[in-house]
């Protein structure tokens, strides 16, 4: 009885291996692989060109003009005064051609900066232009501009002698203004020449060629420096009646 049930356990034994045995064999024999997970795709980054930097176009160079915009011209006709001639004594101008007296050489002062203003303007540090005028008839400008480095100033009236005359040309007394004229490097003054007189009535008539302009000094005794020496344009006309005013600040107030 006992060997009875010992060969059914052994029996059951065999019959569990190998039922165990089969299956492992149907399992395929080892351990399925699932597989590897799918990473994600890794992007490549995309460079961008870098923006291009705007060019700024030069600056234009100024050119330089007239307020108007165009090119400073010079009314036709008009003289610039020559080397200045010896200066010869002149008496004090008192508007009638008379002369005689103390002649006065100044002597020019162009160093150090702007502010003599009780030093005369003299032809050393002044530009003098001749320019006749059509309107009104029979009358020209004089414009002297302080060419130096200190201020002048244009004392009375211009000294003026056409061509070798001895007499100075007659001054308009009513055109004395209320102030004497200073002028700072680079500025100008003025007086109007009466060259004939419109209707005629003149004595004397002649064709000038020349003009000495000669700069009066502050207590108005003979002259300041040397002279400016012009040559008139072709056809110059004077007569008895030629006069000129004192100085102006400005050709509206000469020819007024």
């Amino acid at each position: 009885m006992r060997t009875h049930r010992i060969r059914i356990a052994a029996a059951a034994a065999a019959t569990a291996a190998v039922l165990s045995l089969t299956a492992c064999q149907g399992s395929g024999g080892g351990t399925r692989d699932e597989g590897r997970a799918s990473s994600p795709a890794t992007a490549t980054p995309t460079t961008q060109a870098p923006a291009a930097t705007p060019t700024s176009a030069p600056a234009p160079t100024p050119t330089d003009t007239d307020a108007s915009g165009g090119k400073s011209t010079s009314p036709q006709g008009t003289t610039e005064a020559t080397t200045p001639a010896p200066a010869p004594a002149l008496g004090k101008n008192k508007g009638k051609g008379e002369s005689g007296g103390k002649n006065t050489t100044g002597t020019p002062d162009t160093a150090g900066t702007a502010g003599t203003a009780d030093r005369p303007c003299d032809a050393s540090a002044v530009r003098v232009v001749y320019s006749p005028l059509s309107r009104p008839l029979n009358h020209a400008m004089l414009t002297v501009t302080n060419t130096g480095r200190t201020a002048c100033s244009a004392y009375h009236a211009p000294v003026l002698r056409l061509d070798d005359g001895q007499a100075a040309v007659a001054v308009d007394q009513g055109s004395k203004p209320q102030a004497v004229v200073t002028l700072f490097p680079g500025e100008s003054a003025y007086a109007a020449m009466i060259l004939s007189a419109a209707d005629g009535s003149g004595s004397h008539g002649r064709t000038s060629k020349k003009l000495t302009v000669w700069f009066a000094p502050r207590d108005d005794a003979g002259s300041a420096g040397g002279p400016a020496v012009l040559k008139l344009p072709a056809g110059t006309y004077t007569d008895s009646t030629t006069r000129v005013t004192y100085w102006q600040s400005s050709m509206e107030d000469a020819l007024s």
